[in-house]
């Protein structure tokens, strides 16, 4: 049975409004709730609602044969709640059909899984606990921030109980192997690996409206025509994107829309291809080989590492000091100090500080709402500032009551 695996990842982060040094001390509002209202309204128009009743309608169209996921954060679920509920009550229809399964992921998007297995295992399941209360499902298979995975991240995932994870079918890992099979982890078998097909996932996520492509235009019948040319052998096929792809990125000018809505019928009436679900693929289909990935390996341009995220100074001073602070944060017991560092520690942040250029420069500038990565790091590290001082002066204060605490029960004593 040769299958197609339909995955999209959808997420905003709480974007940091214009912070600057004299802000220190005085304005503990770190995030720009007008723009992240108009982006959440822009974003849901051009994609999230036209993409999801093109989704809706093929369902209906083809019952249960018609099959796709969603990897959905924390933080875009809340802003689809408090400025696009359309959004939310679109999602929870497609839920409604039977055929959607929505994967885990960290709440916040972040990069917790590479430096603290504590607050990534708090973020999955704070994430899990979400999906329950809104969708009904408890997530079996995960997806980590980006895509991000190694040895050591997919043993924490499966000593969670989740029976597979996404990973970047990067030729370094797979060398002569193919990705369209499913895998399972070296260092923890039990666990399965669905590895991204990146060629034919980027011919519609980068590519499809560049007219200087040599395949310019992609119509669905030259789409199938390349999945009917894989290896007779190969079983599954994972495509996997941004669901801005839809609208956002590529705009629906292009045909996006179109393209999205005629490839199942061209799909099912020229291929032997059928869509599935991860967890219906794992059921369907037995792992030909362990992989492993003892370094880290993320779908991001073209080195398909971390260093979108963790390439410069900039980015790693910002990440070794937000982390830094972990424990302290913690100890407060504060939920709103706590819910502030969480929102700090997703992915967006750290990718607006990249100085890489050359072929993916321009993808991080259209992503970037700063002038430059030094604006975008200033800005951070003047809000970390205003926290740190904060999360101190709290726990100042906490120590100063459990010791009056001590003192007045020892004088009751004496």
């Amino acid at each position: 049975m040769k299958n197609i695996c339909f995955y999209f990842q959808v997420h905003q982060p709480f974007r940091m409004r214009p912070y600057h040094f004299f802000d220190i001390g005085n304005n503990d509002n770190y995030f720009d709730e007008t723009k992240n209202g108009d982006i959440a309204r822009k974003v849901a128009n051009k994609c999230y609602l036209p993409a999801n009743q093109v989704l809706l309608e093929l369902i209906r169209e083809y019952g249960t044969r018609f099959k796709i996921s969603f990897s959905i954060s924390g933080t875009a679920l809340e802003q689809f709640e408090k400025y696009t509920p359309e959004v939310l009550n679109s999602f929870k229809e497609l839920a409604s059909t039977g055929c959607v399964e929505f994967l885990g992921e960290t709440y916040y998007h972040s990069l917790s899984s590479l430096i603290s297995a504590d607050e990534f295992r708090e973020q999955v399941k704070e994430h899990t606990r979400k999906i329950e209360s809104l969708f009904g499902q408890t997530p079996k298979v995960f997806r980590n921030t980006e895509l991000i995975y190694s040895d050591k991240i997919g043993d924490v995932i499966s000593n969670m109980g989740f029976k597979a994870m996404l990973a970047e079918g990067a030729d370094r890992v797979l060398g002569w192997k193919s990705p369209n099979y499913l895998y399972c982890s070296a260092s923890s078998p039990q666990l399965k690996l669905f590895l991204k097909n990146y060629r034919l996932s980027d011919d519609i996520a980068f590519r499809f409206s560049n007219s200087s492509w040599g395949e310019w235009p992609l119509t669905v019948e030259k789409y199938v025509n390349w999945l009917n040319d894989l290896p007779a052998q190969d079983e599954i096929v994972n495509l996997f994107m941004d669901y801005e792809t839809f609208g956002e990125h590529q705009w629906e000018e292009s045909g996006i829309f179109r393209f999205l809505r005629s490839l199942p019928n061209q799909v099912y009436s020229h291929s032997q291809f059928n869509f599935v679900t991860p967890s219906e693929a794992i059921e369907q289909h037995a792992p030909v080989a362990s992989i492993s990935m003892p370094d880290h390996v993320s779908w991001a341009d073209e080195e398909r590492n971390l260093s979108a995220w963790l390439g410069n100074d900039l980015q790693d001073n910002a990440f070794e000091v937000l982390y830094g602070i972990e424990k302290k944060v913690k100890a407060t017991g504060d939920s709103k100090l706590l819910k502030e560092w969480r929102c700090m520690q997703t992915s967006d942040h750290f990718y607006y500080m990249c100085t890489k250029f050359f072929a993916d420069g321009d993808v991080h500038k259209y992503f970037n709402p700063y002038n430059s990565p030094y604006d975008a790091f200033i800005t951070y590290m003047n809000v970390f500032s205003d926290f740190e001082a904060r999360v101190n002066a709290f726990l100042l204060i906490k120590e100063q009551h459990k010791k009056q605490k001590q003192q007045n029960t020892s004088s009751a004593f004496n």
